[in-house]
């Protein structure tokens, strides 16, 4: 069980890492294309990426600092303490020390649908919200496994790893955006007929900084959900090393995803952070080309072969394959 359990964890974290540098090698792709594009030489290719990057990190540094406390704010999330939620301050408490992080904020979002999440840059500045259907539905060793999945992201530094992903994926579409008008307008198709044999390079790389502006963010965008997913995987493992109980995360799966409530403050900016996709399949609003979370079948029974039991099968597995 053990060499299993840190085979998932390696792996987990191998994915994240490789996929997180075909992102960046993406935006530096397409920001040297463009800058070529636009500039006919390699030095105004290397300053448009420049340029696309301080704008990017200026992005960063305000989501860094603010990101969370606006999440909470949209989430409706209000602060409790020891004499307003003593049982999950004292479950919330019991994870953070198994975890090794500091005690973090504890929040409370006033929605029957059953759900939670972690915010925060670091382990020093987190905080974790539960909804109130999550406090009545589920039982302590099911809560334990919840918590033990959002610590899991504090300790593991996902938010902050999230955030850099998203701000690599939200230049791109920016960057892309900004070319494909700057074409449209008709920007930069003269300059290359007077530059010779140089004009002929500038006007391949024209082309390929089109096709790179209209499938980079698409890629991207699929990289940072399979980022995503990959980074819930690695939580539910670390959650059972915290908890030691595969099966209260393993019910509490199955009861979240198979509740019918629907979190009304959930959204397609906020749904990446919960513990399972809010957004039901049922919605409107659902989309399940851009699935935010694994499957829950699949997150099910990755924890199953951490106990060496047999992956669910027949009506229970059907059910639940159903709800993504």
């Amino acid at each position: 069980m053990a060499e299993t359990f840190y085979a998932q964890i390696a792996a987990n974290r191998r994915n994240s890492f490789f996929l997180s540098l075909i992102v960046i090698a993406l935006f530096g792709v397409l920001g040297f294309a463009i800058g070529y594009a636009i500039s006919g030489s390699a030095s105004g290719a290397l300053a448009v990426m420049a340029f696309a990057i301080l704008l990017g990190g200026l992005a960063a540094a305000g989501s860094y600092f603010s990101g969370d406390s606006l999440v909470l704010s949209v989430s409706g999330a209000k602060e409790v303490d020891e004499t307003s939620a003593p049982q999950l301050l004292n479950v919330v408490r019991e994870m953070a020390i198994a975890a090794n992080v500091p005690m973090p904020k504890v929040y409370i979002i006033d929605d029957t649908a059953p759900n939670a999440f972690a915010t925060g840059r670091d382990p020093k500045h987190a905080s974790v919200a539960i909804t109130t259907g999550l406090l009545e539905k589920l039982d302590r060793e099911e809560l334990q496994g919840v918590i033990g999945h959002e610590l899991s992201h504090v300790r593991n530094f996902d938010i902050r790893f999230a955030l850099i992903v998203g701000v690599l994926v939200g230049s791109i579409a920016l960057l892309a955006d900004f070319f494909l008008r700057f074409t449209f307008w008709g920007g930069g198709r003269s300059r290359g007929n007077d530059r010779g044999g140089g004009g002929g390079l500038q006007a391949i790389m024209f082309v390929v900084a089109i096709v790179l502006s209209i499938l980079a963010p698409i890629a991207a965008r699929f990289v940072q959900l399979a980022v995503n997913r990959q980074r819930e995987y690695l939580a539910d493992a670390s959650s059972v090393q915290l908890t030691r109980n595969p099966y209260g995360l393993e019910r509490a799966l199955a009861k979240i995803s198979s509740d019918k409530e629907v979190l009304e403050v959930a959204n397609r900016a906020t749904q990446h952070m919960y513990f399972t996709n809010p957004i039901k399949k049922f919605e409107q609003r659902a989309s399940g080309l851009f699935s935010t979370h694994p499957p829950t079948l699949d997150r099910i029974n990755r924890l199953r072969e951490l106990t060496g039991d047999q992956p669910l099968q027949g009506p229970e597995a059907a059910e639940l394959s159903g709800l993504d």
